[in-house]
């Protein structure tokens, strides 16, 4: 008996069982246990009073038929995988077995091979998966190694970027806890040398408006040479902005919408820094720096130290661009806070696309990441980046955003969704001194009078140079990178325990500063 087989327990139903006993016997032979009977009544009755891993059902049986039994059984048994045999290979048998949630089909003649490898891709598909998925990673960890190592541009980032979150992923469908623990470090590794990267190229990405042809696509780059270009188009473009979404989140919604969309492209830009909404969220839609903005337009600016909103003024930023680059359309900008403002906004959707021109900002994700560090249930629920990927999916599975796409997706507009900037989960403090006009991020600082030791962060002591507003003549901003986050003296070992394991933003590393850019055509 092979250790997989052992305690296996299976239930064969068919009115023609006796005739099926030799494939019976080559199961238990096989190291299985098969219990049997002929009709779909005593089939309740055993699935009722026995446990079961595995269920083979006829689907012509006199009395109750395969799938009368079979939905009977679902409301006692409703994870039981089930192998459907029929000699029918009517499509809409299929579509209902499927819709009745049918792990698989065996056609009658049974093929004794076919059956073997049935049961063995429900009864040990963990296993093989595992096993396939550690074999494959564990080829690509040296590969990856290198190119860590290796990696001297921002394409080179973001190509390595792609293939972390893959294997992140991948992994998920795996059972070794060990392989998520190598991911988490090569990804550990990744980030570290990162920062090393961008705290090299920084100030000369930020010496023009295009880095002296160096930079990348840049926060204050997005609107103007990827989204609005497509208004060429003549059609109404509409741009959902999900604050706070990392690239492996939209890899995780991405396939709840394949139904609906298929991805024109899909690309990532860098966020500046620091990566938090005042700052990355105000350059996309003013097209600017946060120091530009705060020299031609103070009004619409707000700092740091001040009790106003940091978003207030994106409807008139994204005004004052859109007349800048001459784009004299209708347009709507729309905010969806709560699930009811989203409901609102599907109500009249029909509006959206008499405009040329939409931008929705979606807050949900930041939201779902803010409440994990105040909400004690949220820490159990969102424990580390899979979970939060699991509920991000979950959130937007029910939401109203997928409910308005799922709208737009009748009409002929095109969708853009992207982010302002990403996070992080956080779990090595680093301790700070500071006065008490000091901003609170747990990622960045801006203030007159930090200490800090300057191998663990990066500074920039001239916000003018980085382009970045500041408040007086001596302030300066200092990052955390990789999984640090900053904590002040005063009361040190409380907020280091507080914070630790939270999800933050604003600082350096390939989850906040690599966003996805993703453009979508409505399937007809």
């Amino acid at each position: 008996m092979t250790g997989a087989a052992k305690g296996v327990k299976i239930l064969w139903v068919d009115d023609e069982i006796e005739l099926l006993r030799p494939h019976v016997i080559f199961l238990q032979e096989k190291g299985f246990s098969v219990d049997i009977c002929s009709n779909g009544s005593d089939a309740l009755d055993m699935v009722g009073n026995e446990s079961y891993d595995l269920l083979f059902l006829d689907e012509h049986m006199p009395g109750m038929s395969g799938m009368e039994t079979l939905r009977a059984i679902r409301e006692t048994a409703p994870a039981l995988p089930v192998i459907m045999v029929t000699r029918s290979e009517e499509e809409s048998l299929m579509e209902s077995a499927i819709g009745s949630s049918v792990t698989d089909f065996l056609i009658k003649p049974v093929n004794p091979n076919q059956m073997l490898l049935a049961v063995k891709k429900v009864t040990e598909q963990s296993r093989l998966v595992t096993e396939k998925v550690r074999t494959h990673y564990l080829e690509a960890f040296n590969e990856i190694s290198g190119r860590i190592g290796g990696a001297s541009t921002i394409g080179d980032w973001y190509s390595l970027y792609r293939t972390l979150v893959f294997w992140q992923m991948e992994l998920e469908r795996s059972t070794d806890t060990g392989l998520h623990e190598i991911i988490d470090s090569q990804t550990e590794e990744a980030n570290t040398v990162f920062a090393r990267f961008i705290s090299s190229v920084w100030e000369r990405w930020m010496a023009g408006d295009d880095g002296g042809g160096e930079a990348p696509l840049l926060s204050p780059h997005v609107m103007s040479r990827r989204v609005l270009p497509l208004l060429e188009e003549e059609r109404p473009v509409v741009m959902v902005v999900i604050d706070n979404m990392r690239f492996d989140q939209w890899r995780a919604i991405a396939p709840l919408l394949s139904n609906h969309y298929r991805v024109r492209s899909e690309e990532l830009y860098t966020s500046i820094l620091p990566t938090a909404t005042q700052y990355s969220r105000n350059a996309l839609f003013a097209g600017m720096m946060p120091g530009d903005i705060r020299k031609q337009y103070p009004q619409l600016w707000v700092d740091d130290d001040s009790d106003q909103g940091k978003n207030m003024h994106e409807e008139e930023l994204l005004s004052l661009l859109l007349e800048r680059e001459k784009r004299d359309i209708r347009w709507s900008y729309e905010k969806i806070m709560t699930a009811g403002a989203g409901r609102r906004l599907n109500d009249r959707y029909r509006s959206i696309i008499d405009s040329r021109f939409t931008t929705v900002v979606v807050n949900a994700v930041d939201m779902i990441s803010h409440s994990r560090t105040d909400v004690g249930v949220m820490k159990e629920l969102v424990a580390d980046e899979a979970s939060f990927r699991s509920l991000t999916r979950s959130w937007f599975t029910h939401s109203p955003v997928a409910e308005l796409l799922k709208n737009l997706a009748a009409t002929d507009a095109l969708v853009v969704i992207t982010t302002d900037h990403g996070n992080i989960r956080v779990r090595n403090p680093l301790k700070i001194i500071g006065d008490k006009s000091t901003s609170p991020n747990l990622r960045y600082k801006l203030g007159r009078n930090l200490a800090y030791d300057k191998k663990e962060v990066f500074a920039i002591t001239d916000p003018q140079r980085a382009r970045l507003p500041a408040v007086n003549i001596s302030s300066k901003f200092i990052f955390a990178t990789g999984a640090d986050f900053l904590v002040y003296a005063n009361n040190y070992n409380h907020y280091a325990s507080y914070y630790r394991d939270t999800f933050q933003h604003g600082g350096i590393s390939l989850q906040e500063m690599l966003c996805p850019l993703v453009i979508l055509d409505p399937v007809q």
